[in-house]
């Protein structure tokens, strides 16, 4: 996919003047924090080589996500109404849990 200019130009940016850095420096140390209690190293085996990797439960951080999402919505200006659609869009699609019910799941 190409990225264009007019297309970053209208790209939505809240006012950078109006954000508390230490507010998103903040949950930005809980996410970290959260991602190095939560990971495991696993070595993979190959033919030619072997090597380790570090795989991080993102599931277990839902909460902090969670509040990181509703800080950058109310940056954003988002309704309630958009933010409950990213909160949920997670929990479906990139958290992995199928919509109860839900007819094209």
């Amino acid at each position: 996919m190409d990225v264009v200019s007019r297309e970053v130009d209208a790209l939505p940016i809240f006012c950078l003047n109006s954000i508390t850095t230490s507010e998103f420096s903040k949950l930005v140390d809980e996410l970290l924090a959260e991602y190095s209690d939560n990971q495991e190293l696993r070595s993979r085996y190959g033919e030619i080589i072997s090597t380790q990797e570090v795989n991080i439960n993102v599931k277990v951080s839902k909460p902090i996500i969670d509040k990181i999402d509703r800080v950058l919505a109310k940056h954003y200006g988002f309704t309630d109404e958009e933010l409950d659609f990213i909160i949920n869009y997670d929990i479906k699609y990139r958290m992995g849990r199928e919509g109860e019910g839900d007819s094209d799941g």
